[in-house]
């Protein structure tokens, strides 16, 4: 529906935008999308900073915190790294998605032909190994803000999804949540051979399965509405920047944090404070922090450990180190 008001005798669309709480959001979300994180403090030679991670796994009750670090080895790209998609291509934020109906439009147009490349997408070996060192116990769980479903697939069982999975799809009007398979059926239909014709680089798919479009493919695509309400306002139930995270996972990770000894960031630059208030709070309770990551990250000056790595590389490191350990 659309809101209106009356100009001098004519009906004139409202701007959502004009609206102090939507702009300030937006604003506040552009500017989280382009913070840049630096080197501020040295990481540690990767001999020390290995050892520190390894005490640290022997203790066990590590809670580990995930980032787009940890899926690029399975061809999904990040968005801070040093080929990050986000210097090609600003996401888009909650406030434009909801209020810009051609702006939503754009998107399940792009979506609908990049899904299918994360979909695609199998665990690769950092996966596979954290969730042999949940089984294995050193590993109390993780929480990801990936949200391409990798870690599950794995068999990490002790999971909170901080950003969402894009296997699912929520109504904004009336809540009905539709699985994204489903609804990839119903598009395909809707768009006979659409997906074929698009020619497009896997590369140049973004973490949210995003691509770059013509615009006249974009005025070709049919989106289909909610299965229950009618409406066009259909989400990846994914969060968004400009979007809260859900007070539910908010709770069960701070609860797996609570619980835990220690921290462990792996592919993560921290850039928002979903995944940054992480470090803060085991800092505050006195908990160790060790950091992966082949750049820089925002909490470095408050980890007690920083290692310079490939997230998969340094993970086989710390599984021999914990297996020769247990000989």
């Amino acid at each position: 529906m659309t809101t209106t008001r009356a100009l001098a005798g004519s009906v004139e669309p409202l701007n959502p935008f004009e609206h102090p709480a939507v702009a300030g959001a937006h604003a506040a979300a552009l500017r989280s999308i382009a913070r840049e994180v630096t080197e501020t403090t040295e990481p540690q030679p990767p001999a020390v900073a290995c050892a520190g991670i390894l005490a640290m796994l022997q203790a066990r009750g590590v809670l580990v915190l995930t980032g787009a670090g940890v899926s690029t080895a399975s061809g999904i790209p990040d968005y801070r790294g040093p080929q990050g998609s986000w210097r090609k291509h600003r996401p888009m934020t909650y406030q434009e998605f909801r209020h810009d109906p051609a702006a939503r439009h754009r998107y399940w147009a792009r979506s609908y032909v990049g899904w299918r490349h994360l979909n695609r997408a199998e665990p690769n070996r950092a996966h596979r190994i954290l969730a042999d060192l949940e089984r294995r116990g050193y590993v109390a769980g993780v929480v990801t803000q990936n949200v391409d479903g990798l870690h599950a697939a794995a068999g990490t069982r002790r999971l909170v999804t901080l950003h969402g999975d894009l296997d699912k799809v929520v109504c904004l009007n009336c809540g009905n949540v539709e699985g994204r398979i489903n609804l990839d059926e119903r598009l395909a239909q809707a768009n006979p051979g659409y997906a074929e014709a698009v020619a497009h680089d896997p590369a140049t798919v973004n973490p949210d399965g995003d691509i770059e479009l013509d615009a006249h493919w974009v005025e070709r695509f049919v989106m289909v509405p909610c299965l229950v309400c009618g409406s066009d306002m259909l989400k990846p139930d994914v969060v968004y920047f400009g979007e809260s995270v859900p007070l539910e996972r908010k709770e069960r990770a701070t609860a797996m944090l609570a619980s835990a000894r220690s921290l462990l960031v792996l592919g993560s630059s921290l850039a928002v404070m979903s995944g940054f208030r992480f470090v803060l709070d085991a800092v505050r309770e006195g908990k160790p922090v060790g950091i992966v990551n082949q750049g820089p990250s925002r909490g470095d000056s408050r980890a007690a450990w920083r290692w310079r790595a490939d997230v998969g590389e340094a993970l086989g490191e710390l599984e021999e180190g914990l297996t020769q350990g247990a000989v």
